[in-house]
């Protein structure tokens, strides 16, 4: 079987992608793996915030398209950027191994977090981050970075920012970690829903494609992304809400953590849960009526209203 795969053109999506067609050229039942780049409306548009934007998927629509054309096969994401309602006739066919989940903090000269000076300038366009930034230090200047990996690296070199925060594992796959100053513990700064994880997608009606893909999955990391992403759905998240969920297996028991927060850092809402982790869609939903009843929907919905 060939299998095409539709992908992003930024140098990130490119190596994910480049991964899953190492890990599916390893199948004997596959005998050819083609990568199609494509850019997306999230890669396009990059002077106003992806909250701006608005709609959901800003990142993987066109992807989707390409396989309802029938162009490509499969599409790789990194799931923090998949909405966690599936459009129609589309499925989430396999879950890889969780890389790492963590936040990093990239400062000019290798300063601290904790040393950074009062009014320093931190970029980052994500809500998740600004608040929880802004509970840590709300002395700070936080203003709107977008762009790839690279672009955001070039800006805060260029001396537009004091500080960048990016995912850990996007410098890691790029072998741009030596530009880490440090990593948030999940305490300091709760991830995205699913950062870390890579996930293919599929036609839900391409049995013989998500039978092949099944082969890649990673057991913990399904439980563990399915509980995450159950919780963002009970909340009615997007990828670009200040929402954060965060689960994680130890000693055969899953816990989840949930956050929802004022982007301004100014009110939070946190509970968490734990139990078998078979029962990960339970839990996710159980922890997401819990926030619920702590007044989560009101909350996201002053946080919408005040974009």
């Amino acid at each position: 079987m060939k299998v095409r795969i539709a992908t992003r053109k930024s140098a990130l999506a490119l190596w994910q992608a480049e991964h899953v067609a190492d890990r599916l050229r390893a199948i004997p039942e596959v005998s050819e793996v083609e990568l199609l780049p494509m850019s997306t409306k999230g890669d396009e548009i990059l002077d106003r915030s992806l909250q701006k934007i608005g709609g959901k998927g800003l990142f993987i629509k066109e992807l989707e398209v390409a396989m309802q054309r029938g162009d490509a096969d499969i599409a790789v994401h990194s799931m923090k950027d998949v909405p966690a309602e599936m459009p129609d006739g589309f499925c989430l066919a396999s879950t890889l191994e969780r890389a790492n989940p963590a936040d990093a903090l990239v400062s000019r000269n290798h300063v601290a977090f904790s040393d950074l000076p009062n009014g320093a300038r931190i970029g980052s366009s994500s809500l998740r981050r600004q608040a929880q930034l802004r509970m840590l230090r709300p002395d700070l200047l936080i203003e709107p970075l977008r762009g790839n990996v690279n672009t955001r690296l070039a800006k805060l070199e260029a001396g537009e920012f004091d500080a960048i925060i990016l995912a850990a594992v996007g410098l890691q796959r790029l072998e741009l970690d030596g530009h880490i100053t440090e990593q948030f513990t999940t305490k300091q700064m709760l991830p995205a829903t699913a950062q870390g994880v890579l996930g293919i997608e599929c036609l839900e009606e391409r049995n013989d494609l998500r039978a092949l893909l099944a082969q890649l999955n990673h057991a913990q990391t399904v439980q563990t992304t399915t509980a995450e992403r159950t919780v963002a759905r009970g909340l009615q998240a997007s990828c670009q809400s200040p929402v954060a969920t965060f689960a994680e297996i130890d000693a055969g028991e899953l816990r989840i953590r949930g956050l929802a927060a004022m982007p301004d850092g100014s009110e939070s809402i946190r509970n968490s849960i734990q139990g078998a982790p078979e029962d990960a869609a339970s839990l996710g939903n159980q922890l997401a009526q819990r926030m619920l009843a702590d007044g989560a929907g009101e909350l996201l919905e002053r946080a919408a209203a005040s974009g």
